[in-house]
């Protein structure tokens, strides 16, 4: 496959070269028996998963938890998001397969909690959603999973194909603040993704989202986003610090130190979240699986009070 065109505003990005990382960006290697038994299973088996595949730094912890993620649609998104590494083009043919054969890995890996997430289909009639629910189904009977979804347009009929595969969780990334949302998400819209998260707390799913820091919105813009994810319905979210994927993506406009990403925290908790990851290498499926338990527990405390 031949390299693409860049387009006028990765040349732009590309004008600044990549940030220096600061110090508190870094991780260790910690293994234990566990990740060391998945890390066996996936490579003789050859499984995929995000995890290994994006070089995810938190691939240590989650695996130790048998905890993975699994990228489903293909390598092509129908859509450019300025900060995501995934690459934007026309899609390969549906795989009607897939749903099966993740379901495979994540039976052989013995996985406790799966994470299944993919590209947007705009190209799909159904804009992709009985691959992401029969994901769900397959996957589903084997570890409980949850589900990170485009917005499919924030048309019910394709939402609710999803919703009905019963995740345990429904995730749906806004990821920015109102102000740059179009500047770095054009083909999604603020308010539609908050519909999204309404929606699914409607069909009685708990719900979850992100927020990147880093792409240059103001504190006074996070604390908005955060009480406007809430008051859609979001029970989960997860802070993170935006990294630079390739020198023609946007670039990072400040570096939030770990101190901050604890304010973050509990701001989110004052706020009403029930379950809250905040930190600079924190990635939106980072221990989802604790994440969704902190969920159940809250909703079980609710129902005794």
């Amino acid at each position: 496959m031949t390299e693409r065109k860049l387009l006028r505003l990765e040349v732009r990005n590309s004008a600044t070269p990549i940030e220096r990382k600061p110090e508190w960006i870094r991780t260790r290697l910690r293994t234990g028996p566990e990740y060391t038994a998945v890390r066996s299973l996936v490579e003789s088996e050859g499984l995929h998963t995000v995890c290994q595949e994006a070089g995810c730094p938190n691939i240590y912890e989650c695996w130790e938890d048998r905890e993975a993620t699994f990228l489903i649609g293909g390598e092509q998104c129908t859509r450019r998001c300025d900060f995501c590494q995934i690459d934007t083009g026309k899609p390969a043919e549906l795989d009607r397969d897939e749903p099966r054969r993740v379901a495979d890995s994540v039976r052989t890996m013995g996985l406790r909690y799966a994470t299944i997430t993919g590209v947007a289909r705009d190209d799909l009639p159904d804009g992709g959603a009985w691959l992401y629910a029969e994901s769900v189904r397959l996957v589903g009977e084997i570890c409980p999973v949850e589900v990170l979804i485009p917005d499919f347009n924030g048309r019910p009929d394709q939402l609710g194909e999803v919703f009905t595969a019963a995740p345990a969780v429904l995730a749906h990334n806004l990821e920015t603040v109102p102000r740059v949302f179009k500047r770095v998400r054009p083909a999604f819209d603020y308010a539609r993704s908050l519909d999204v998260i309404t929606q699914a707390r409607d069909a009685g799913l708990v719900t979850k989202s992100n927020l990147i820091l880093g792409l240059g919105e103001t504190d006074d813009e996070v604390d908005e986003a955060l009480v406007d994810l809430h008051a859609a319905g979001c029970d989960l979210i997860t802070i993170t610090q935006y990294l630079r994927p390739t020198p023609r993506h946007h670039p990072v406009e400040r570096w939030v130190p770990p101190d901050d990403f604890v304010a973050w925290a509990d701001r989110a908790r004052a706020i009403g979240f029930v379950g809250v990851m905040s930190g600079p290498l924190v990635r939106s499926s980072y221990r989802a699986g604790r994440l969704y338990a902190e969920a159940v527990a809250a909703r079980e405390a609710g129902r005794s009070a």
